[in-house]
């Protein structure tokens, strides 16, 4: 397993889904972790869960969307903690519709979680990370960002504004020792996949999920631990020849569909 041992790394959207895996694993490769979100219940028990083991781990409630948020939240955790070595951009929403049936309100709110939820956590961390002496940094870019995908439209612009964000942030950073990569996933299984089959497909539920589990060419979906351990991997020490790269980890859906 690769080492973080007393690296402090901030997650947001780190208590569901890839989030979480992300930050069991980051705690579990001997971070300080800070996981940001907004779901207190989730966070409590996932804070627990981590602690208990022996591992650090500290949930913040932060909606990334508001600016004045952000900027205290990673300020006290600069600190707290003294240094910030490991950002990981994960928190995002999603959305289904085309360029006319999205709403302006629904467009609105795709580009303040995910694109402006991202450039207020690299806006105010990357600071932080040149005083640390350098860092790395994570984004959660999708397989949306480099493909067309059906009635996706405004998450797929908001998931090319933060692989085009990876690359700039990268470039500019060279010099201070701070690394910027992107992951683009698949669809993987997580709750927000069951709660939207369940929701648009009430009563065939088991039917759809191995209908959207085929569209990955290998067969199935993705796991989140999957995912956390290409991110736990880049945030190593093991990965400091990486930078301004937008790894797929999507099951062939790119390559093999394109």
């Amino acid at each position: 397993m690769y080492t973080l041992e007393n690296k402090t790394a901030i997650i947001t959207g780190g208590s569901k889904g890839i989030g979480k895996a992300a930050t069991q694993l980051i705690a579990k490769s001997g971070a300080n972790v800070f996981f940001l979100d907004i779901d207190d219940s989730e966070g409590q028990n996932l804070q627990k869960e981590i602690t208990d083991q022996g591992f650090k781990a500290t949930y913040v409630n932060c909606n990334i969307a508001s600016y004045e948020e952000v900027k205290q939240t990673i300020g006290d955790i600069y600190e707290k903690s003294g240094k910030i070595d490991i950002l990981i951009n994960n928190a995002g929403i999603a959305h289904i519709g085309t360029a006319t049936n999205t709403s302006p309100e629904d467009f609105q709110k795709i580009v303040d979680v995910n694109v402006k939820g991202v450039f207020h956590c690299l806006n105010v961390c990357i600071p932080f990370m040149q005083k640390s002496g350098g860092g790395a940094i994570i984004n959660m870019s999708s397989v949306a960002a480099e493909l067309g995908i059906q009635d996706r439209f405004a998450y797929s612009m908001s998931k090319g504004a933060v692989s085009a964000m990876t690359l700039s942030v990268a470039k500019d950073y060279l010099a201070d020792n701070i690394r910027c990569n992107a992951i683009a996933p698949g669809r993987v299984h997580t709750p927000f996949v069951d709660n939207f089959i369940k929701k648009n497909y009430p009563g065939k539920e088991q039917e759809m999920f191995e209908k959207l589990s085929k569209t990955q060419p290998i067969g199935r979906m993705g796991k989140p631990e999957e995912i956390a351990g290409l991110i736990q991997y880049l945030c190593s020490d093991e990965a400091s020849f990486i930078t301004g790269s937008i790894y797929p980890i999507d099951g062939g859906f790119i390559t093999l569909n394109s």
